[in-house]
């Protein structure tokens, strides 16, 4: 059951219409976060490393080459880098290819009511465009959205903005009228600078104070956020 209060209170802070909605990925959509995680730790186990997961934590909504500076930062010149992310996608590919990869609560319903308010809505996220595809096929959402920008169709990743503007120019509507939903600090940061509202649903990463004085609201499932858009298109009407 949604909590009434919860909406009532995002639109006393920031009441906005909503024209179109971008979604992050993984971890949002996706329930693949924990499933990427258990894939770098088999891949440093493979090499001979132990990668605890705290560790691997770290690298949630960081961009590829952020990630690859962060592991060489931590073990040093000498680790085996490009084998290590080589093994890890095997492992996340095996891990989902058989069955491990389910979509978050609230996904279906959401989207069928983007659907019935005529709501135009993209993908912007950190994975690779094969990544992207494979996964949304498996789980039946390659259908569904509008557009879909992925790490390679920008020149910087999230925290930057770029993903998030590009993702609402492809939907051809202005960053102070989509809506961002975000699960991850750098994926709520990107929104933020995009000057695009986000509601950031957590998953493996609590929102610290930082990210909560960016976002919108900061609840606990995408409920509650298909509340708020029913609610902000009976207040501005769908256009």
């Amino acid at each position: 059951m949604v909590s009434n209060a919860v909406v009532e209170t995002i639109f006393e802070t920031k009441p906005t219409p909503v024209r179109g909605v971008i979604f992050d990925m993984d971890g949002l959509l996706l329930d693949s976060e924990t499933l990427a995680m258990d894939a770098l730790v088999s891949a440093g186990k493979d090499l001979g490393y132990d990668m605890p997961s705290v560790f691997c934590r770290r690298m949630i909504g960081l961009p590829a080459d952020d990630c690859r500076r962060l592991v060489q930062g931590d073990y040093g010149a000498a680790f085996p880098l490009e084998r290590f992310f080589a093994l890890q996608e095997i492992h996340l590919r095996n891990f989902v290819d058989t069955g491990r990869l389910a979509l978050k609560a609230g996904v279906v319903p959401l989207l069928d009511l983007l659907d019935r308010l005529g709501l135009p809505r993209a993908i912007a996220t950190s994975s690779s465009r094969y990544r992207t595809d494979h996964h949304l096929k498996l789980v039946g959402l390659d259908h569904r959205f509008d557009a879909t920008v992925t790490r390679d169709d920008v020149s910087r990743g999230k925290p930057s903005p770029e993903p998030y503007l590009t993702a609402a120019r492809k939907i051809g509507v202005a960053p102070e009228f989509c809506l961002a939903l975000e699960d991850s600090h750098n994926g709520a940061r990107a929104a933020h600078a995009a000057g695009i509202p986000v509601i950031v649903v957590p998953d493996l990463l609590e929102a610290t104070d930082e990210i909560r004085g960016k976002a919108l609201a900061v609840v606990d499932d995408l409920d509650i956020v298909r509340a708020y858009i029913e609610k902000a298109a009976g207040m501005y009407g769908a256009e």
